[in-house]
């Protein structure tokens, strides 16, 4: 009777849950079509899950212990009493092992409930998912009280043990509604979203990193006036591909991207949890963010934002406020943190695109930039012969249209800028310091697109990419280095798409490798406490971390680490274009980095990027100094030749 009991009222509730998914699937398949591999990503479900999500999730080992411990109590827990009910029927012994079981969630319930009530972490969402520690309690202590009674033979009276179940099973019903509309959602929409994910050569299974951003597919002239209206990027949220409102669907609010969100750190108005969270209202036939129980973006209240499927997300009364949209650096910190793998950069850039590319809507000295971009080939508007002006007296060597060399530096348009060219030149006498057989493009080299692009204008992007890779096809070298983690990335993982592929390497990774080899000699070590600044487009974007570090050693710094260090360091604020929009917040992004590096207490910052030098040289006060890691290479190896 019991076990009767047990499992009609679980397979009940399972039931709803199932007709809940089915119907929350109508407003995924609204968006527009995507490609998708269904057998090959169910397949692999199970190892993303497992590693990939719970990589993220081991980054906090208590948190990590609660999950296994109450994922793995309720799914064992559930396959016991359904076996039980369906096919085996009740034993002592399988009810001791539900027991078991049970047991186990219990104890993962009791440290949700400690994190929740106790610790109160302020980034977790509060409304629904409060409720979140009794429903896992009710569940889990009911059906151990009902589990540990019938393994004695049943001894509590019937009734209890019905009363017992039925609160279970009223527990277990809003967990059901958690994984349609609260903190349960991945239990669902998360490995559906991890099945068909719109990026999946990020995981363990596939290449491990994909950062690059798709391209648009821009119609011929002549098929223009029967393109599809606001075909280029998104306007409503109907406009995103079904797996990546899916994909949003996945967001359990756990506020790991807020606390990692230098926007959000800085009072810009962007936090990417409520950025996620308005994309998924804004599906609802009449959307607002009345709901919403976080934290909202800084300066801006909770209650006033307005849309629908087939409405615009973007208006100053709309889902997403203009201002959030343009504070967001493209760093990926959002990214690196979240366990469902959601994509938060490719969403703002897709937006991005629709306000540039169909609205002209492009804020602040943004928009002049890519005017300027579009005229001159480079966002300054100079003449490019103006590039070199700095090495004027280097009489660095041109690789003709057909020429060769080993190493083609490309200096990018930071070689415009007077701090930039001092990196530069250190780095152009490393290279010859070291017999390096090396040549520039001159004249020829055109800006990389990179910051075009970031801003949503695709179609310059792609006009820079396109005349680039022909330059660059032209000729013939082994590698191409640069100085400039924005190049890189843009060179190395966006310029393949267009027909560019060839071996790109930070000049961080060349440096090391000529004074590992022997062709630099350190001669004069450094000697000072040095803490390094990761890139955000150098690590997060390239994976690209021991180099610098190995190369600081090498020339022997006192090597400290700020605590948002490695693939989890906090950006400049120099990415995404975000200088060039003008949004303010309560503070300036580098000089909340800045603080990071004053608590290391290091004399110094090493910097590996033109962007990250001009960013944090222009905090005002006291602070330690800034040097490009490439001036410290050429002060350390001096006499070496």
């Amino acid at each position: 009777m019991i076990a009767t009991a047990l499992t009609t009222v679980v397979l009940a509730v399972l039931a709803i849950g199932a007709a809940l998914a089915a119907w929350q699937s109508r407003r995924w398949l609204a968006g527009r079509p995507a490609t998708v591999g269904v057998v090959t990503g169910l397949r692999a479900l199970p190892g993303r899950y497992l590693v990939d999500v719970h990589h993220v999730v081991g980054r906090t080992p208590f948190n990590a212990r609660f999950h296994a411990l109450v994922a793995g109590g309720f799914l064992a827990a559930l396959v016991l009493l359904v076996a039980m009910g369906v096919a085996i029927g009740g034993s002592r012994i399988l009810w001791l092992l539900l027991a078991l079981v049970l047991a186990i969630m219990l104890a993962g319930a009791l440290m949700v409930r400690h994190r929740r009530r106790v610790l109160r972490p302020r980034e977790l969402s509060q409304g629904r998912f409060a409720r979140l520690p009794l429903s896992l309690l009710g569940f889990s202590g009911c059906l151990l009280l009902v589990a540990l009674d019938q393994s004695l033979g049943g001894v509590m009276p019937e009734a209890l043990a019905l009363v017992l179940i039925a609160v279970a099973g009223a527990a277990m019903a809003d967990l059901v509604w958690g994984v349609w509309k609260g903190p349960l959602k991945h239990a669902v929409h998360g490995a559906l979203h991890l099945a068909f994910h719109p990026r999946p050569a990020r995981f363990h299974d596939g290449k491990g990193r994909d950062t690059g951003l798709k391209p648009l597919t821009f119609a011929p002239a002549e098929d223009a006036r029967t393109a599809e209206p606001g075909s280029l990027g998104v306007e409503r949220p109907v406009d995103f591909a079904w797996n990546r409102l899916l994909g949003f669907d996945a967001c359990v609010q756990c506020g790991r991207c807020e606390t990692a969100c230098p926007a959000y750190a800085a009072g810009l108005p962007l936090n990417p949890k409520k950025l996620v969270q308005d994309l998924v209202a804004a599906m609802d036939s009449q959307a607002s963010d009345a709901a919403y129980a976080g934290n909202p973006h800084p300066g801006r209240g909770v209650g006033k934002a307005h849309g629908g499927a087939a409405l615009p997300l973007i208006g100053h009364d709309a889902m997403i406020h203009p201002d959030t949209l343009w504070s967001c650096t493209t760093c990926r910190a959002c990214v690196q943190e979240c366990p469902m793998m959601i994509e938060h950069v490719d969403a703002v850039v897709d937006l991005r695109r629709f306000q540039t590319l169909e609205l002209g809507a492009i804020p602040g000295k943004a928009a002049v930039m890519l005017e300027e971009l579009r005229a001159t080939d480079n966002p300054g508007g100079r003449a490019l012969a103006r590039r070199w002006d700095w090495a004027a007296d280097l009489s660095l060597p041109r690789l003709p249209a057909g020429g060769s060399c080993d190493t083609l530096l490309w200096v990018g348009d930071g070689a415009f800028d007077l701090r930039v060219q001092r990196s530069l030149r250190a780095l152009v006498l490393l290279l010859r310091r070291a017999g390096m057989d090396f040549a520039v493009l001159g004249e020829e080299e055109l800006d990389c697109g990179d910051v075009a692009r970031r801003l949503g204008d695709e179609a310059t992007f792609q006009s820079l990419a396109t005349r680039n890779i022909a330059t660059l096809n032209a000729r013939r070298f082994t590698r191409i280095v640069t100085a400039d983690p924005h190049a890189l990335h843009t060179l190395r993982n966006e310029y393949p798409a267009f027909g560019g592929s060839w071996t790109v390497v930070h000049h961080t990774a060349l440096l090391l490798e000529l004074i590992t080899t022997g062709a630099l000699t350190v001669t004069k070590p450094v000697g000072r406490s040095v803490t390094f600044h990761d890139p955000c487009y150098l690590g997060r974007y390239n994976g690209e971390i021991e180099a610098p570090r190995a190369l600081l050693d090498a020339i022997g710094v006192e090597r400290r680490e700020m605590l948002r260090s490695g693939l989890r360091s906090s950006c400049c604020g120099g990415g995404g274009g975000a200088p060039l929009t003008d949004v303010s917040g309560e503070r300036r992004i580098p000089d909340v980095r800045m603080e990071h590096v004053r608590e290391t207490g290091a004399a110094m910052v090493a910097v590996a990027c033109p962007n990250c030098a001009l960013m944090l040289e222009g905090v005002v006060g006291p602070r330690p100094e800034v040097a490009e890691i490439a001036e410290l290479v050429l002060a350390a190896t001096e006499t070496a030749r």
